[in-house]
């Protein structure tokens, strides 16, 4: 008599990955600016929870949380959650308007959904250009890290750096002119 045991096709993503569904904190330090800010720029903390909310046959969805946020500022900086989806090959943005309909959906499916080139927030090997109106993103692997820029003429930006076996260690956006923005990296 013989067992057949299914196996996951999913082998885990080397920059965003998790042994289990709990959550993981970290510190991160960096900066902050913007019209309301009186000095150019100022100290500003986070604590960023990242946890596994779902895994699928092909993947995992993640959530990526920024807590404790902590500056001088005159307002108070919120930064929304982020969601992920990520293959062994790629994360990406969960770009929808009901997340939770979404994860139920993405939860079910056989198999992984053709993604949006757009949505593309990191890979394990190659380099990926794309545009999209005046945005140019460029996500490309240096060493040990998968490093995303997204970019307008008007400056507005965004961020996101991935390190292998460690996950999300630098994330930053801001809006063109200094108008508003933020920087922030894993404390070590």
């Amino acid at each position: 008599m013989s067992i057949l045991l299914a196996a996951s096709a999913y082998a885990a993503n080397p920059f965003l990955d998790a042994p289990d569904d709990k959550p993981v904190s970290a510190k991160f330090r960096g900066a902050e600016w913007g019209d309301d800010i009186s000095r150019d720029e100022i100290s500003l903390t986070a604590r960023v929870i990242t946890t596994r909310i779902a895994r699928m046959p092909w993947g995992a969805i993640f959530k990526i949380e920024f807590a404790d946020l902590k500056s001088h500022a005159p307002q108070p900086r919120k930064i929304e959650p982020e969601y992920f989806v990520v293959t062994d090959d790629q994360i990406v943005l969960l770009n929808e308007e009901n997340i939770p309909d979404a994860i139920k959906r993405l939860s079910a499916a056989e198999k992984p959904p053709k993604f949006e080139p757009g949505d593309i927030y990191g890979i394990t090997g190659g380099k990926v250009e794309h545009q999209d109106a005046l945005w140019k993103t460029t996500i490309g692997l240096k060493g040990n890290l998968c490093v995303y820029e997204a970019s307008h003429p008007s400056g507005h930006f965004k961020k996101v750096v991935w390190k292998k076996g460690m996950g999300l260690v630098e994330y930053a956006s801001g809006y063109g002119a200094m108008k508003d923005g933020f920087r922030l990296k894993r404390e070590k």
